[in-house]
């Protein structure tokens, strides 16, 4: 039974006859020992030079070495498996890949001649003792384990006491293996391929002495990602960037172009919420109804169901975790859980003498927890069966409440100018103190980030790792006597969104608070927006005008723009616009 090889990329090296056993030099522990251990500037020789071309540069600001341009791209061509054209310009530029010691070690790794790797590795001149001892600790304990592997405990403790010892170094790891010998343990089980020993050792040595396999693109990535990070306007997918030009993106890749306007609710349209799949939209009115709208294939909206059954404004529509069912909360009424795709009513949660702010659901939706008139909060399971109820002073007239993905952390505004961040493991609280009163908030995707809307037109980013800071203020819209909501959205969620009380929509730019485009379009004031989170190029508003815009690209020849009014039995009125 042999060392199982991972496949190596394709290196310039003389073709080699393959070893049964996988190793070899196993009988020369203790003469390799005190090579090891003798004076490390007896055995180095000078530090590797290239022959030829390291003082000449290429490019424009003369800042790249020819030489290891030429050696990353021959690198890159051996990793792609292009073994012939990567010989070929080892040739013809005259500049080796590796210095022929670097070749030699590697071959040495590669057919398990530990000891002549030992040797050689001292050649290479590396300048740095500890990484000479941590790299040949790495070939000894590979030497060790393939012995052991094969049985020969005698040659495996040999190596162990008068070669891996004496380095000094990784006791804990020495301990390990020690243990191994009279066990069959990780030590017998886990020896690691050849092919991944070059790996550790790539990681333990100077990139100059061996190039990293994809060291041309990660030069690459890190060029594409510099210039997505310095645009502005990003919101494309990764998959969108080319290298044939530098990335720029421009304001027509932002959603700013009405698309469609929904016109079923009969009074003003106070919240509206896109499911996590991207695959509905729900919204809320003061017209006591909250309507399910399915995405069509081709990106316009179509009205699914019309949940009926509160006697109050509904002032929020909440997804399940799985996005099977939403819950709807009735102003200081009821709330309801409904289940999508049958639009019927499953339960009703209730408490005698006080009714429901602000509701969101359990991480795993196996309940639903509400901020209270009382100011109390009440958790239910499905059933309605009470949990919990926190008294006091938890909770504002005007709330938002909210828990994260894990479950760890309950989110509420507990006083006009307070967000409480409760610990529900370590039963320890958090606070979010501002300036001004908080009129709402919103949790980012990745729950490290709060959204706060605040009562002076101000909108500020906390991050909530850790104490809580102020990250990025966000200013410009209009807010004066209404509930105004914002939100996340576009590409990893780079971009601000808000409605206002002046019609417009605004978007800032999330790491800069610049703003960078206000949407017309609205005869009342916005209220709430929401960004698809699986389409970057779609955004909805709600508006007291009673209508929702849905916003996309903005694709339209402006001398073509047309407008087109549909009406259905099933959907009420739909707009689909080419134009504002």
């Amino acid at each position: 039974m042999g060392v199982v090889e991972d496949t190596e990329p394709p290196l310039k090296r003389a073709k080699r006859d393959e070893e049964t056993n996988g190793f070899s030099g196993s009988n020369s522990s203790v003469r390799v020992s005190s090579s090891v251990n003798n004076s490390l500037g007896d055995l180095m020789a000078r530090p590797l030079t290239s022959s030829q071309g390291d003082d000449e540069t290429i490019g424009s600001k003369g800042v790249i070495k020819k030489s290891e341009f030429v050696r990353i791209i021959t690198r890159t061509l051996y990793s792609l498996g292009y073994g012939k054209a990567g010989a070929m310009l080892e040739e013809e530029s005259g500049i080796p890949l590796h210095h022929s010691f670097v070749e030699t070690f590697m071959e040495q790794v590669r057919d398990g001649k530990w000891d002549e790797s030992v040797v050689t590795l001292h050649r290479i001149g590396l300048l740095d003792e500890k990484d000479v001892k941590a790299a040949s600790f790495l070939l000894l304990e590979q030497k060790f384990l393939e012995l052991l592997k094969f049985d020969k405990i005698g040659e495996a403790l040999g190596t162990l006491r008068n070669e891996i010892e004496p380095l000094r170094i990784n006791t804990k790891r020495v301990h390990e293996l020690a243990s191994s010998l009279i066990s069959s343990g990780p030590g017998k089980e886990n020896v690691s391929s050849r092919s991944k020993v070059l790996e550790e050792l790539q990681s333990l040595l100077p990139a100059s002495v061996i190039i990293p396999e994809k060291r041309l693109e990660s030069l690459v990535e890190n060029s594409l990602h510099i210039q997505r990070d310095a645009c502005v306007f990003h919101n494309t997918l990764d998959s969108d960037l080319s290298l044939y030009s530098d990335h720029q993106c421009g304001k027509h890749q932002i959603p700013s172009q009405t698309v469609q306007i929904l016109e079923s609710h009969t009074d003003e349209v106070w919240f509206l919420q896109y499911s996590h799949n991207g695959k509905y939209l729900a919204s809320s009115s003061k017209d006591q109804t909250a309507i399910i709208w399915e995405v069509n294939a081709n990106g316009h909206m179509s009205l699914k169901h019309k949940l009926v059954g509160h006697q109050k404004p509904v002032t929020a529509v909440l997804w399940s975790p799985d996005d099977s069912q939403v819950l709807t909360c009735g102003a200081e009424e009821v709330i309801r859980r409904w289940d999508v795709d049958s639009g019927d009513s499953l339960h009703t949660y209730e408490k005698s003498g006080v009714g429901p702010i602000s509701c969101g659901w359990y991480a795993d939706g196996k309940g639903i927890i509400a901020g209270m008139t009382d100011r109390s909060i009440c958790m239910w399971d499905l059933d309605g069966r009470e949990m919990e109820c926190w008294k006091g002073q938890r909770t504002q007239k005007v709330s938002d409440i909210a828990m994260t993905d894990d479950g760890k952390w309950l989110v509420s505004v507990c006083k006009d100018s307070v967000i409480s961040l409760f610990d529900r493991e370590a039963t320890v609280e958090r606070l979010i103190e501002e300036e001004d009163t908080i009129t709402s908030f919103s949790l980012s995707n990745d729950n490290r980030y709060v959204l706060v809307n605040l009562l002076n037109q101000e909108i500020r980013l906390w991050s909530i790792e850790g104490e809580p800071k102020i990250v990025t203020r966000y200013k410009g819209h209009k807010r004066s006597r209404f509930l105004i909501r914002s939100c996340f959205g576009g590409y990893e969620q780079g971009f601000i969104a808000s409605g206002s009380e002046d019609s417009q929509v605004y978007i800032w730019h999330r790491s800069t608070g610049k703003l960078i485009i206000e949407l017309p379009g609205h005869a009342g004031a916005v209220n709430c927006v929401s960004w698809s989170p699986t389409n970057l190029h779609m955004m909805a508003s709600a508006s007291d005008d009673g209508t929702i815009r849905i916003w996309g690209l903005n694709r339209i020849n402006p001398h073509k723009q047309e407008k087109q009014v549909q009406g259905s039995s099933s959907n009420g009125v739909l707009h689909q616009c080419n134009g504002n």
